[in-house]
């Protein structure tokens, strides 16, 4: 079954002009969805490189924010022309931003002051203090100055938009003691704060006596997730570790006295003692061994996925119960394709349960559901399959006579991800036009040719296809990002050269495009970053 015939966009416009959907805030915002999403996937809508630019360091986007020189400078990519929001003065190379999230206020909560209901910047400076900037100004709001013992690194939610947990880098001794044969206890460190406002958790050690030879740690939906160089992940509560091993609660901006030191907890020197030291095993939750650590849970009933921790095996992905480690009817799946480059495998983000795999040539969307007449166990099955655009290469297998009238069959297979077809490099989701959004790549003469195209989430039908003007070469690293009316590539070339490219949406092209277009450009020339 198809999908159903939608109203067009004019009717949708009058019932929203009329009130129709007053009594529900909800429905007024999916319905102005679904009307912009009308709008982007119509035949006359086309996509323009409005602006391009290079940077020297990395170039982020997050929500219609485009972050250069270490986040020090943010450029609206909403307006039709570059207009940069702020830019914060320079620094040393001790203060930069090294890594950084972007915090929107959540509904229904009162926060203590107006400028937190606007979104801000959790950003982790070189020197261990985290910092909330104002996501339109710039402007230093908060600042929290970390520790000295160790350094930190890295930013994630482990609740999104409620609780981040700032990673320290693994410790891996001194050069004296590795060659003393020393083994230092403390492997990495993990500081967990509740957002606007902030307020500390703790700050919990990871270390060898307790959990072993640690390759990495991290905390995701108040679950401690611990890996092995072996293959093997280990799941632990958060929750029941702070409550067991919690030695003294801080407070953000308080006295306190830990070892010896008075001083103000998250103010420099003094900054965070580290309050939650485990001394005895905590309990386990779950435990499974696995192929360079892949594993993820999601869908409906809880699920994971796993690649057996055997290389011979790599490309081989089991989908599992999560009650009983039972394997799904149907769960071992394997995309059989010769390529230089790996399938990959995630849960949908779009929280329907099914399951995305990609290969170089094909977009499977599996669905999980129960088995008939078994409510216990689980099966596997394709929703929808989206395939590359290839044409059967015409001088395959094809016969040669030689000289003497003998007849010679070659016989030779291409790989999936070979350049000269079009292969799939990114598959991403549109969670507020409910789209998937993919990237193909073909290798035209002597430079690669992409398109991103637009499917329907629920079907997988193709619905637009946008051609991007530059070049793309498969050995630089890409990122492309798709939101709204917006289309945004990023990609790093050797040196260190970061550049950007900007699509934007434009309804009714005419002929006044061409010289908006280069006005745009030479505009955006005039940003140094």
């Amino acid at each position: 079954m198809g999908p159903s015939q939608k109203p067009n966009v004019c009717r949708r416009l009058s019932r929203r002009a009329l009130g129709f959907f007053s009594r529900d805030a909800g429905v007024v915002q999916r319905t102005n969805l679904g009307i912009l999403r009308a709008l982007v996937c119509q035949e006359s809508t086309k996509f323009k490189n409005v602006w391009t630019t290079h940077s020297k360091s990395p170039i982020a986007y997050e929500r219609g924010r485009i972050y250069f020189d270490n986040y020090r400078c943010c450029v609206s990519s909403v307006a039709s022309e570059p207009r940069k929001l702020y830019e914060m003065p320079k620094c040393s190379k001790s203060e930069k931003i090294e890594d950084a999230l972007l915090w929107e206020c959540p509904v229904g909560e009162m926060l203590p002051n107006t400028s937190d209901y606007k979104s801000s910047l959790i950003a982790l400076t070189a020197h261990n203090w985290l910092l909330r900037i104002s996501a339109t100004t710039g402007k230093v709001l908060e600042k929290i100055y970390l520790a000295s013992y160790c350094k930190f690194r890295y930013l994630s939610w482990d609740t999104p938009q409620e609780v981040i947990a700032v990673k320290s880098a693994q410790s891996k001794g001194s050069a004296l003691a590795q060659q003393a044969g020393i083994q230092q206890p403390v492997l990495l460190y993990l500081a967990v704060f509740h957002v606007l406002p902030f307020s500390l958790i703790g700050i919990l050690e990871i270390n060898k006596k307790i959990f072993g030879s640690v390759t990495d740690a991290t905390l995701s939906h108040g679950i401690l997730i611990v890996m092995y160089s072996s293959g093997l992940v280990r799941l632990y509560s958060f929750q029941a570790i702070t409550e067991q091993f919690m030695q003294q609660k801080l407070d953000l901006g308080c006295a306190c006295r830990w070892g010896g030191t008075t001083g103000t907890v998250g103010e420099a020197p003094f900054g965070i003692p580290c309050n939650i030291k485990i001394t005895d095993t905590p309990p386990l939750l779950f435990e499974v061994s696995s192929l360079e650590n892949a594993f993820q849970i999601g869908g409906h009933p809880w699920h994971y996925i796993i690649t057996p921790n055997k290389k011979k095996q790599k490309g081989v992905f089991h989908i599992c119960a999560l009650k009983d480690n039972s394997l799904a009817k149907n769960g071992v799946q394997e995309m059989e394709c010769c390529s230089l480059e790996s399938d990959w495998i995630y849960f949908h983000p779009d929280a329907s349960g099914r399951i995305i795999h990609v290969g170089p040539n094909q977009v499977k969307v599996l669905k999980l559901s129960e088995v008939e007449n078994n409510s216990a166990q689980h099966q596997i099955s394709e929703d929808f399959v989206i395939l590359a655009n290839r044409e059967k290469n015409k001088n395959e297998n094809l016969p040669t006579v030689t000289a003497s009238g003998r007849v010679v069959k070659k016989s030779f297979n291409l790989l999936d991800d070979d350049p000269e077809q079009e292969t799939f490099k990114i598959v991403d989701y549109e969670d507020e036009l409910d789209l998937l959004s993919v990237v193909a790549v073909t290798q035209i003469d002597a430079e690669g040719k992409a398109h991103l195209d637009f499917h329907c989430n629920e079907y997988g039908t193709l619905l637009k296809s946008i051609p991007l003007v530059e070049s793309w070469d498969v050995t630089y690293s890409h990122e492309v990002y798709f939101d709204r009316d917006l289309v945004l590539h990023i990609e790093q070339k050797p040196s260190r050269v970061f550049s950007c490219y900007v699509y934007q949406m434009v309804c009714d092209p005419g002929e006044e495009e061409e010289t908006t277009n280069k006005s745009c450009k030479k505009d955006c020339n005039n940003f140094k970053f």
